[in-house]
């Protein structure tokens, strides 16, 4: 069996366990196929997800309340297949680092709503 004909199969296999399954329910598993982001790509992201969160408990012990810095550095890293503000909502949604995902969330929004007084 040949490389072509491995992928081939790869890809009729996934083809049907999207029909099978609800992808919505697990959209960064949707996005992660959508965008065609590697197993390599996959774990760096898992990676860095994994030493934000370790700052970020680090930063709460401390007493800070501004996240904004794990945030960005989330962003510049983030593969750039990816969209930061979608992928921090599939991961919320998904139980990736919760305390983690929330905060980022909070940020995102707090931005949104500012950004819409300033052009009112």
């Amino acid at each position: 069996m040949g490389r072509t004909e491995n992928n081939d199969n790869a890809a009729f296999h996934l083809q049907l366990l999207s029909k099978v399954m609800d992808l919505n329910q697990f959209p960064m598993i949707k996005m992660v196929l959508e965008r065609d982001v590697t197993g390599l790509e996959f774990k760096e992201l898992l990676q860095l997800l994994s030493r934000l969160n370790d700052k970020y408990v680090m930063q709460q012990e401390e007493g800070l309340l501004d996240y904004s810095s794990l945030l960005i550095e989330f962003a510049g890293m983030l593969s750039e297949k990816l969209d930061p503000n979608a992928t921090i909502y599939a991961l919320k949604k998904e139980g990736y680092y919760p305390s983690l995902m929330k905060t980022f969330i909070k940020i995102i929004e707090e931005d949104e709503r500012k950004y819409k007084r300033r052009r009112l």
